[in-house]
């Protein structure tokens, strides 16, 4: 359940933004995992219910939102990186 919640904040973020990116299930599955640890909601009782309340407030919103961008933009350099011209 707390996947489909955090599906839902990806996806607000990424319509809220100009930034596209492709991300398979391996990407969302790691920036999910990152988002927990990084945010101190991993190993919680209801990961499910911190995750919305952690996104219901304001402040803890830009932070998420922050993050994630963040993650896709390291993501997109690493790629562009991987994709280069010899």
């Amino acid at each position: 359940m707390s996947k489909l919640v955090f599906t839902a904040i990806l996806n607000e973020v990424l319509n809220d933004t100009s930034f596209r990116v492709d991300l398979d299930d391996n990407d969302k599955s790691q920036l999910y995992q990152e988002v927990l640890h990084f945010f101190g909601l991993a190993g919680a009782l209801n990961v499910c219910e911190a995750l919305e309340v952690a996104w219901r407030d304001p402040y803890n919103q830009s932070e998420i939102k922050e993050f994630i961008l963040a993650w896709l933009r390291r993501k997109a350099k690493k790629a562009t990186k991987a994709t280069g011209v010899i």
